[in-house]
């Protein structure tokens, strides 16, 4: 249901006689018996004078106050986009309903409150062709760009970019290519490496790129300068980019994004694997930590925890996940939990301020991809929704992308995101994440949120036995009590401002 802003006051108010109350909740259950489903408690879940703690104890401390979160998302492919936009031109009706669904960000509406969306310069292995902005016959170099042309990609990626800004006009944008034009490389985009004479040309390919995408209307909240730099692949646009090469290059394009209108734009380096968290990112910082904003990370290789090697180095430098993928085939619960354990919470407790997976939208099959492209292995890669010219369908990357993010969005038109605060869990059974969202007025309560995961289900052991938590939340010498039903849920409540 979505709820009217005139119940969420009605309750905010009692919630204020109360001291404290838990009055708003989304639940997505492991039986799909609850799939993002908005309820509130009769009276509220008050917080009253701490008693005995619950099997699990949730300590929330928002005097530890850290990152901001910029949104959760995921990538608008030339496919994505192509799939979308044969939605619109067969059933506009349902399209929009899907862009809503997707994207509203309003306090309390029915949505997943998407707000980060990762797009690739050129074509990705998710393109109906590949190509590039600066493509040449018989690849003869243009170091002066004089062939560029943002216009070469599919119309239907900028209007459905654009559709989605009329959803929601804070949207964040993050543009990375896969390959730059293969004059600037060794003759081929499927792999293959930059060759350095051209480092001043992609640093101006890159800023035409930006310049591009906002003569169509399209505000780019950061770029990075190569997708995942140590993967290359002779079927697919890929480039091997050393840290060294990345440094180099960010050195350049730098000083051109702030002397071109662009110095808000965030420059974010490395876009690759957990593993080598401690080697190439950080090599990156040291070679040429002050070109950029900081550094963001996929999940096929490696854990989440390798996030520290990079935090606890350079801890003022900003971190994003920006890629995962489901695949067919998989089960639809381990999957969320994997999602909320690693990215939604876990990537996010190491420092993140956004969690992406890859796909926004494909056919039921995977779909479009280059011809004869080899990636996406085995079963092949799943979109976030599920898209034919007629229906759509969101799967399990959707709910756990929505719970986390209803912990994080606005509060207010245009008011502040969602910060992460501290928190600590005695027991099992329970991941947490904790967040503080303020408010447009600084005499309005601040909006404190919970994401829980409760993977209490026995499988670890290799059983089969779910079982809900009977949890107490800690907060400010106070105490509420809840019992988390195995699944995700994430939960509101309002206090001043400490």
């Amino acid at each position: 249901m979505r709820p009217s802003l005139v119940v969420g006051a009605f309750a905010l108010l009692q919630g204020v006689a109360a001291q404290w109350a838990i009055w708003d909740l989304w639940t997505t259950t492991y039986d799909q018996s609850s799939l993002l489903t908005y309820s509130q408690p009769p009276n509220g879940i008050q917080f009253t004078s701490p008693g005995a703690t619950g099997d699990v104890d949730i300590q929330v401390d928002d005097s530890s106050v850290y990152q901001t979160i910029y949104g959760f998302g995921a990538a608008l492919t030339d496919s994505s986009a192509l799939v979308l936009s044969g939605l619109k031109s067969t059933s506009p009706t349902k399209y929009w309903q899907l862009m809503d669904y997707l994207f509203n960000i309003t306090d309390g509406a029915n949505s997943g409150a998407f707000s980060y969306i990762r797009v690739p310069l050129g074509a990705s292995d998710f393109s109906a062709k590949a190509y590039t902005y600066d493509d040449t016959t018989n690849n003869t170099a243009d170091p002066n760009l004089t062939h560029f042309n943002i216009s070469v990609a599919p119309s239907y990626l900028f209007s459905t970019l654009t559709d989605i800004l009329t959803v929601n006009p804070q949207l964040r944008v993050h543009v990375v290519p896969w390959s730059p034009p293969a004059w600037m490389k060794n003759g081929t985009m499927d792999g293959g490496y930059i060759q350095p004479q051209y480092y001043n040309a992609l640093a101006n390919y890159l800023l035409k790129s930006l310049q591009g995408f906002k003569t169509k209307g399209i505000p780019i909240f950061a770029i990075s300068i190569q997708n995942e730099p140590q993967y290359t692949n002779p079927t697919i646009p890929t480039t091997n980019v050393t840290a060294p090469a990345e440094a180099a290059i960010g050195k350049l394009l730098r000083p051109l994004m702030n002397s071109n209108g662009f110095a808000d734009t965030k420059l974010i380096g490395y876009d690759h694997n957990w593993d080598n968290a401690a080697t190439y990112p950080v090599q990156l910082m040291q070679q040429a930590g002050s070109s950029f904003d900081g550094v963001s990370f996929h999940c096929y290789k490696g854990w989440v925890e390798e996030q520290a090697y990079f935090t606890e180095k350079f801890p003022d430098k900003e971190v994003y996940f920006t890629e995962c993928s489901g695949t067919f085939g998989s089960d639809w619960w381990s999957d969320i939990k994997d999602w909320m354990d690693n990215i939604m919470i876990g990537s996010v407790t190491y420092g993140a301020s956004s969690g992406l997976m890859w796909n926004l939208a494909l056919d039921p099959e995977g779909h479009p991809k280059l011809p004869d492209a080899a990636s996406c292995g085995g079963p092949g890669c799943r979109g976030v929704v599920t898209v034919t010219n007629t229906t759509w369908s969101v799967n399990q990357e959707f709910y756990s992308l929505a719970q986390a993010a209803k912990a994080i969005i606005p509060r207010d038109s245009n008011g502040p995101w969602g910060q992460r605060i501290g928190v600590n869990v005695t027991g099992t059974g329970l991941t947490v994440g904790a967040y503080v969202t303020g408010r447009a007025s600084s005499s309005d309560w601040n909006r404190y949120s919970l994401v829980v995961l409760n993977e209490n289900d026995d499988s670890d052991n290799g059983g089969w036995n779910p079982q809900a938590v009977d949890a107490t939340i800690e907060f400010r010498g106070t105490q509420a009590t809840y019992t988390f039903p195995v699944g995700v849920t994430t939960l509101w409540w309002y206090a001043p401002a400490q």
